[in-house]
């Protein structure tokens, strides 16, 4: 049987002991190749992660998304034996870390927080991505809770009072939100629609933003995710009301806008996405890094302090849910007046 040289040259064929320069030359560098191959961190054959993991948070340093973001970079990090670094990028809504993975190559050194924005700003305006065919959608992993609040020393006490105070001033409530088609936006939306009532909407860059603004009075109100809660805890802010189908654990006290009879219910789970194209073994690499963070300690509790439950979903689920959330958003967008238009 011939010996095989690297390379798939048989040695006796070689002739070792004559080798032309070329052809030792040739061995040479490919016995290099294949030695460099079986060494970790060097060019060829490199075992990932090779180098740190940029995880875009497409929202302003220091609101709850940050943190919450960071806390998950830290903990994948670890499970995937490297480090992964948080990058932020804020403004439109959201969408500028899902612009970035249709430029990133998919070799998971490019990853970004996705959110229902991703399957709802396409019937809104014109976007750099197709939802249903640029991302690779790796892991769902929690979702927020939201709720509008105002100043202490706001006159407006209560929904029923911004109600009555709106109808009496058309288009004079003013809200801010994150930003244009966020969740925070579309559910003061159809409250308003429910409740007959027109308000103003400001768009803000991202939490700490528009909880300044509402400090300030720049605006009379903000509604957001519970970046706002540290300022409601510290007496700050009134939370008026919250939008999820139940009360929030740390707010037993404050109802939510469907028991008030507006029939509004927004939740709004978020997960990791890639570039289309991954290789399906770095996906499921990458997926499971993701679902361990779920079992940090340090990652729930960065949960809990922003009120925020796990909800998982796998990558096939995922995926999944995006398509089908597509279709229900574009029946939402219609039905408030903010499709695309022609």
């Amino acid at each position: 049987m011939d010996h095989i040289a690297p390379g798939g040259l048989p040695l006796d064929h070689v002739g070792v002991g004559t080798v032309s320069p070329s052809r030792r030359q040739f061995l040479q560098t490919t016995l290099a190749v294949a030695a460099a191959g079986a060494l970790p961190g060097v060019a060829v054959g490199q075992a990932y992660p090779a180098k740190p993991i940029r995880l875009i948070c497409p929202w302003p340093a220091g609101g709850a998304t940050d943190a919450v973001m960071r806390a998950i970079a830290e903990s994948a990090g670890k499970a995937l034996g490297g480090s992964m670094l948080v990058e932020n990028k804020a403004g439109a809504s959201g969408m500028l870390g899902p612009n970035e993975l249709v430029k990133a190559a998919p070799d998971g050194y490019t990853l970004s927080q996705l959110t229902i924005g991703v399957a709802r700003l396409p019937h809104m305006q014109k976007m750099q991505f197709d939802p249903l065919k640029d991302f690779t959608y790796i892991a769902c992993l929690t979702g927020y809770t939201f709720g509008i609040v105002v100043r202490s020393d706001s006159p407006i006490k209560s929904i029923k009072d911004l109600v009555e105070y709106a109808k009496a001033n058309p288009e004079k409530f003013t809200y801010g939100t994150p930003g244009a088609g966020t969740t925070p936006h579309l559910a003061v939306e159809e409250f308003a629609a429910k409740a007959g009532i027109k308000l103003s909407h400001i768009p803000y860059k991202g939490a700490a933003e528009g909880v300044q603004a509402v400090l300030g009075g720049h605006v009379m109100s903000h509604s957001d995710s519970t970046g706002w809660a540290p300022q409601v805890d510290a007496g700050n802010l009134r939370l008026l009301a919250t939008y999820g189908s139940k009360r929030a654990k740390r707010y037993p006290n404050v109802p939510t806008l469907n028991e008030l009879g507006y029939e509004t219910i927004s939740d709004s789970p978020f997960g990791i996405g890639a570039p289309r194209g991954m290789d399906p073994a770095l996906t499921r690499r990458l997926h499971d890094a993701f679902k361990k963070t779920l079992e940090d300690p340090a990652v729930l509790a960065t949960f809990d302090k922003y009120d925020q439950s796990v909800i998982y979903m796998n990558t096939a689920d995922y995926t999944k849910f995006i398509a089908e959330q597509y279709v229900k958003e574009k029946a939402v967008i219609e039905r408030l007046g903010l499709g695309v238009k022609a």
